[in-house]
């Protein structure tokens, strides 16, 4: 199978740039990052793609066996690098993303040679001490309702995430985003993601990371932020002038910034 296509590849920007490649969160795709690509193909070579199951990619691909685990995501992100022969590339994940590079790195540690992390969460169940702003009541019945009535659960919940109630378009875009990936697809990926505890995994990463967190964010909040850049001795904790769980889309200048200013700083 043809790896280009299986994932919607697409690279723009600088072919004699370092390599950034863009990695979508749960019910998105490669869309959601159309508002900083053009600041950063200004100085580097941007791979974006889908996960197999969203957006453009090939939906025959797609296995529940293989994209129960994070560690099928990490896969596609490992077979996109290899079929490009990228190596050393700054990997920008959004939300769940930001654990699957986490993976990636771990799996093979010569493709990745730095993170950037947008909205971080490796456990969004409470835990003893550890505040991932669910509890396990609130997984359940967020998945409960995601299982019965996906389109109603997205019509519902993309607003919420989104945050920015004064700019109502954002939310739309992202309940349209929502909307337009097979519920069962989506059912399987919001379990993997929801159910997901990575902990323990940031203990691996050594190499330079950027966490990048929003003022306010129901998914994501910044107890979490702290939480990840504690775990990661080589991050850099930066909080955007932003709200809610998509910054690249409400405030994609500030984001675009904080990542050029953090791989600049690796030159």
């Amino acid at each position: 199978m043809d790896i280009r296509d299986r994932n919607n590849v697409r690279i723009v920007g600088r072919q004699d740039g370092p390599t950034v490649v863009l990695a979508h969160g749960f019910g998105c795709d490669q869309n959601m990052w159309r508002l900083v690509v053009p600041a950063l193909a200004e100085h580097y070579q941007v791979v974006l793609f889908d996960y197999v199951g969203s957006g453009g990619s090939d939906l025959s691909a797609w296995s529940q066996e293989r994209y129960a685990s994070l560690d099928g995501y990490a896969l596609d992100v490992i077979e996109v690098c290899q079929e490009l022969s990228l190596e050393r590339v700054a990997f920008v994940g959004h939300s769940v993303s930001a654990m699957v590079g986490v993976l990636a790195a771990q799996a093979e540690p010569e493709r990745i040679g730095s993170l950037v992390m947008v909205g971080p969460s490796p456990c969004y169940i409470d835990n003893g001490d550890y505040r991932g702003g669910f509890s396990a009541q609130d997984i359940d019945e967020l998945l409960a309702s995601l299982e019965s009535n996906y389109l109603g659960w997205s019509s519902a919940m993309a607003p919420v995430i989104m945050g920015n109630p004064e700019r109502p378009e954002l939310g739309q875009e992202l309940t349209q985003s929502f909307c337009a990936t097979d519920p069962d697809i989506a059912r399987v990926f919001a379990r993997t993601t929801f159910l997901s505890d990575t902990r323990q995994d940031l203990k691996s990463v050594s190499v330079p990371t950027l966490v990048l967190e929003c003022t306010q964010d129901v998914i994501a909040p910044r107890e979490v932020g702290a939480y990840v850049h504690a775990a990661i001795p080589s991050s850099r904790l930066v909080t955007l002038d932003a709200t809610g769980h998509c910054p690249q889309l409400s405030a994609p200048e500030a984001t675009a910034q904080a990542i050029t200013e953090f791989l600049g700083s690796l030159e």
